[in-house]
């Protein structure tokens, strides 16, 4: 067959040409196993140190033995959305659970974590006199939601409780609502929100706060309920977002919040309104994986320990790990050309280490993002730590 040609796309040829002058332009890796803690990728055996796999748990034999049987009883896909006849009564059930995990009184589950936090962002903020004020790592989705609301919005700097008053003194008064948005642990950098701090400017201001979750569920706090929970704020943080695709290891979002916000959601949330519903497998394998963190709580355990020695032996190296201070460890590099080698020499000696790079983060915060897991072994991290002792010497950052 001949192979198209469409003259109007052209331009699409400069862009990816100004990708490449940046070194922002790179080939996807793709992967040939589950995601383990040693995976084969791009055809080579190497120790995974970029998966949000936190717990192990995307190859648990409960959890694909539980997505097996929904396959049978419910079938591949729901072929609707939920609003038509897209509602199964296993997404129910799953609501029901990850509400009483959560220690909420409902939770509403959608499609992704991305999609959860446009749903929320938009719809409650869908009026000109609303006021947004988000952290300025926030996760892009949240960037996004806020663009597609009529809100007014204003970025602090991050983790500044004062310039965060600053903003909603000069700009709260006669608003209609207000909401301060942040991650709980920032996907970049592996620091953690100030919960306590916020929460108090947050009732000062009569605004809500909405914390999402993503990389502390099954993480933070006990059997993994995420940041409110680790600080003891479960009751007083009204808007609780967070995904299934990381540490819970399958796909989708959820918002735990009150019966009312899940109504609000069911009849006005565009995402939730205009998106297929996550497949039964899915939300079988989700239960599944809250079983675990609720009874197996020793896999956190470990995680924290393997997180801690492996940050730990970066440090002493002399690497630059950041403000990080859970799984996610960066290794602040400062140099697109020298992240982009540090990630080509690492997978040489069989390791891989994601490079990220403007405009995931600033200039001059380039970096790899490690994250390990619960079940990487001892002799997993000695030798990805081998590895990144010999290529930091050979790159002249160590």
């Amino acid at each position: 067959m001949k192979t198209a040609v469409y003259p109007a796309l052209d331009f699409l040829k400069e862009e990816l040409s100004l990708l490449e002058q940046e070194g922002r332009r790179k080939p996807l890796r793709i992967l040939s196993t589950a995601q383990l803690p040693v995976s084969i990728i791009d055809g080579k055996e190497v120790i995974n140190l970029s998966s949000n796999n936190y717990l192990g748990l995307a190859a648990h034999p409960k959890l694909k033995e539980a997505a097996k049987k929904a396959v049978d009883q419910y079938g591949v896909g729901p072929a609707a959305v939920r609003p038509i006849i897209g509602t199964q009564t296993i997404h129910k059930r799953l609501e029901e659970r990850l509400a009483r995990f959560k220690g909420t009184p409902a939770a509403t589950l959608l499609t992704s974590g991305f999609t959860t936090n446009v749903a929320v962002v938009q719809t409650l903020l869908d009026n000109e006199n609303d006021l947004l004020v988000s952290d300025e790592l926030n996760h892009a989705s949240i960037i996004d939601g806020g663009r597609l609301s009529r809100a007014k919005r204003f970025v602090y700097p991050h983790r500044n409780i004062k310039a965060l008053e600053e903003i909603l003194e000069k700009n709260a008064a006669g608003t209609r609502r207000r909401m301060i948005v942040t991650d709980g642990v920032f996907s970049m950098d592996g620091d953690v929100a100030p919960l306590p701090e916020i929460l108090k400017t947050a009732e000062k201001f009569d605004a809500v706060l909405m914390v999402d979750d993503a990389h502390a569920t099954g993480v933070m706090g006990p059997n993994g309920r995420g940041t409110p929970s680790h600080f003891g704020l479960t009751e007083k943080i009204p808007i609780q977002i967070g995904t299934l695709s990381k540490a819970v290891a399958a796909v989708g979002g959820y918002v735990a919040s009150t019966k009312e916000m899940q109504e609000i959601l069911y009849h006005k949330a565009r995402p939730f309104l205009f998106t297929s519903s996550p497949p039964a497998s899915v939300a079988a394998s989700c239960l599944a994986a809250l079983d675990i963190l609720e009874t197996e709580p020793s896999r956190i355990e470990r995680l924290w320990k393997n997180a801690e020695f492996f940050k730990g032996e970066l440090k002493k190296m002399g690497f630059d790990t950041g403000a990080s201070e859970t799984p996610i460890t960066p290794v602040i590099v400062g140099d697109t050309d020298k992240a982009r080698k540090f990630e080509g020499m690492l997978f040489a000696e069989g390791v891989f280490a994601l490079s990220i790079v403007f405009p995931t983060v600033a200039r001059g915060r380039e970096r790899l993002r490690t994250i390990v897991s619960s079940e990487h072994t001892q002799e997993h991290l000695n030798q990805a730590l081998s590895a990144f002792r010999k290529t930091g010497r050979a790159l002249g950052l160590i």
